[in-house]
């Protein structure tokens, strides 16, 4: 009996993605080589668009929970930690 049938999991034939793998590589040199210019303009933007961002995902959130809650402790004569 000879198994002639393809297999269910494979998808290409291994040829097929070496082929695949060496279009993908010469698109990328050419692409690179074409668009480094352009690419590399963008960063000192990319930078300056970093600072507001990582300012409102980083300090957001910072020292502003329970603030309120930990002066009126201290007011009564209580320790931050504890419960009236």
């Amino acid at each position: 009996m000879t198994d002639e049938q393809p297999k269910a999991g494979r998808r290409f034939d291994p040829k097929a993605k070496w082929v695949w793998i060496g279009f993908a590589v010469v698109a990328a040199f050419f692409l690179w080589t074409e668009h480094r210019a352009h690419l590399l303009g963008v960063l000192p933007y990319l930078v300056i668009l970093a600072c507001p961002l990582m300012h409102f995902f980083m300090h957001g959130k910072h020292g502003h929970h329970g603030h309120g809650r930990h002066e009126r402790q201290e007011e009564q004569g209580g320790r931050p930690g504890e419960k009236p």
